[in-house]
């Protein structure tokens, strides 16, 4: 089989009749035409990818770790569970692009095109997401731990069940995003926008939400224990049976929220703006 870059000069060809794993391990395919291409399963590792059309093509469980995929298209490829662990995707296209179950620890995603991409029990951690939008994405049960999301656009995104431990998102907008079961122990919250956010069963102990925006946020159930949410705006917000002991409520907007059954034991609530009912 010959492989083409994309002024139809010939780059590789191989003995194989398909691409399905192909040993293409370090090879220079800088500008590729594999459009369509079915490369499943095939080795990738340290290629180079610059520039290559890899649109439509399928790359379910693919070794691409360390490969060269930056300004590469990949608009609606399957990469479902591929390796790109270390790979530098800087400016390429992903929209619309399946990476459900995909390693991307420590991969360059900076300035990259994801809109509308899936990444649910994806493995980001570590990778580089500076520049990037990430609204309305399928992010659930992916592993962003450790991971800069500052300043990122995370409007409308499924994060539901995804481990955000120790992650940076100061800046980002959260609004309408679900993070529903989410792990967000150590992360950086404060200031940020919450508002109308599904926080239902989510981990949020010790997490400093200091000035947060969390009205109308549903907080049902969620872990608050040791939580700074001083001076936060929890108007309206949803706090039924959630876990607040030792929370410091000081000062926070807690009017017309629905605290019923929530733990409020040794929580700190001097000057707070309290609901004209409580059913504790």
């Amino acid at each position: 089989m010959k492989i083409y870059n994309l002024d139809n000069k010939l780059i590789i060809e191989t003995n194989s009749k398909t691409l399905t794993g192909t040993n293409l391990a370090g090879k220079p395919l800088v500008k590729a035409d594999l459009n369509y291409a079915n490369l499943s399963y095939s080795d990738l590792g340290g290629a180079n990818l610059h520039i290559a059309d890899l649109s439509n093509a399928n790359l379910y469980g693919a070794n691409l770790s360390g490969a060269d995929l930056s300004d590469a298209e990949l608009s609606s490829a399957n990469l479902s569970s591929a390796n790109l662990s270390g790979a530098n995707l800087s400016d390429a296209e992903l929209s619309s692009t399946q990476l459900s179950g995909a390693n991307l620890s420590g991969a360059n995603l900076s300035d990259a095109e994801l809109s509308s991409t899936q990444l649910s029990g994806a493995n980001l951690s570590g990778a580089k997401l500076s520049g990037i939008d990430l609204s309305d994405t399928d992010l659930s049960r992916a592993n962003l731990s450790g991971v800069d999301l500052s300043n990122t656009g995370l409007s409308g995104a499924n994060l539901s069940a995804a481990n955000l431990s120790g992650v940076d998102l100061s800046g980002a907008n959260l609004s309408s995003t679900s993070l529903s079961g989410a792990n967000l122990s150590g992360a950086k919250l404060s200031g940020i926008d919450l508002s109308n956010t599904d926080l239902s069963g989510a981990n949020l102990s010790g997490v400093d939400l200091s000035n947060a925006d969390l009205s109308s946020a549903n907080l049902s159930g969620a872990k608050l224990s040791g939580a700074d949410l001083s001076s936060a705006d929890l108007s309206d917000a949803d706090l039924s049976s959630a876990d607040l002991s030792d929370a410091d409520l000081s000062s926070a907007d807690l009017s017309d929220a629905d605290l019923s059954s929530a733990d409020l034991s040794d929580a700190d609530l001097s000057d707070a703006d309290l609901p004209a009912t409580i059913d504790l």
